[in-house]
């Protein structure tokens, strides 16, 4: 009975086995496909056109590395102008712009849940209208005539004779795209550490002020922070992603791309300047990969310092 009986289990055990792997096809297949077209062929066709000239008229023509040795030996814009203007942007915007949604996330985590409601709205709000806002109300604000906010209240209050050309002066640019940045940059790595701070499980408080701890700050470090690991990571990934992939803002509040003396162009208005400006796709193409490669560093970056601590844990 059991010689009888095993050949049949083990083609029942076959076909559950089947059954799950048919199951789970078809639940992956959906990202599969999304990744592949939308992630996976772009990647791959900008990393070939990268090799090529290409002015969208004449068939690509393979050069190699050529667009990338004149990318990093030639082109003085991109390596004295783009690369620190990006590099200072992402510094500043990127780990500010994180410690901002935690602190924010973390003061409307203390206060009652229809309150939180309301605040977290206005607070996100900024990331969906981001865009609209810079056009209508930021250049408003920026105005370099005598008519602008803040060129107004300066002028009523004696600070200043003349308006100022806020938008247009390179000394204020950058320093005007990071502060409009970091009001906009509540997004959805602000929701994922607020929800994290709040599925945190109160005894495990509870448990390290038994132990010994004190002060709200010890709670913060020794509980809160590395109780949630993933969605601080999701956090520092969607920054390092947002800060380096974000060239509108520049070319919104300035109206021109690249912007004056190319004081707030980065490596994405770069990109767009030779792609659609001058129809040099195989250079965009070459610069797009730099700027991948960066972002890929710097998440690597992100993901050692949580996700492997984690791991580690």
């Amino acid at each position: 009975m059991r010689t009888t009986d095993a050949p049949a289990l083990k083609r029942r055990r076959r076909a559950l086995q089947a059954g799950d792997g048919a199951a789970s096809a078809v639940l992956v297949g959906p990202y599969v496909l999304m990744f592949t077209l939308f992630i996976t062929i772009p990647v791959v066709a900008a990393a070939l056109l990268s090799l090529t000239y290409f002015n969208t008229v004449q068939a690509p023509r393979f050069i190699g590395l050529a667009n990338y040795i004149a990318l990093l030996t030639q082109d003085d814009v991109f390596m004295q102008k783009i690369i620190p203007n990006t590099v200072t942007y992402a510094v500043i915007v990127g780990p500010g712009g994180y410690a901002l949604s935690f602190v924010l996330a973390w003061m409307l985590a203390q206060i009652q849940h229809r309150a939180r409601t309301v605040l977290a709205l206005f607070i996100y709000a900024p990331s969906m209208v981001g865009g609209v806002f810079i056009a209508v109300v930021w250049r408003t604000f920026f105005s370099g005539d005598s008519t602008g906010y803040l060129n107004a209240a300066l002028l009523s209050t004696g600070l200043i004779d003349a308006p100022v050309q806020w938008l247009q002066d390179p000394k204020y640019i950058m320093g005007i795209m990071i502060g409009v940045s970091l009001w906009s940059s509540m997004g959805v790595g602000f929701l994922a550490m607020l929800a994290g701070i709040l599925n945190i499980n109160e005894e495990l408080y509870e448990a390290a002020y038994i132990d010994g701890m004190k002060t709200r700050f010890q709670e913060i470090f020794y509980v809160t922070i590395p109780s949630m690991r993933p969605q601080m990571l999701f956090g520092a990934v969607m920054a390092i992603v947002s800060t380096f992939t974000s060239g509108t803002i520049g070319v919104a509040l300035t109206g021109t791309n690249p912007t004056p003396q190319y004081a707030g162009s980065l490596v994405v208005n770069h990109m767009e300047d030779y792609a659609f400006l001058r129809y040099e796709m195989g250079y965009a193409s070459a610069v797009s990969v730099v700027l991948l490669l960066m972002v890929w560093a710097f998440s690597k970056v992100a993901y050692g310092l949580f996700a492997d601590r984690e791991k580690g844990g």
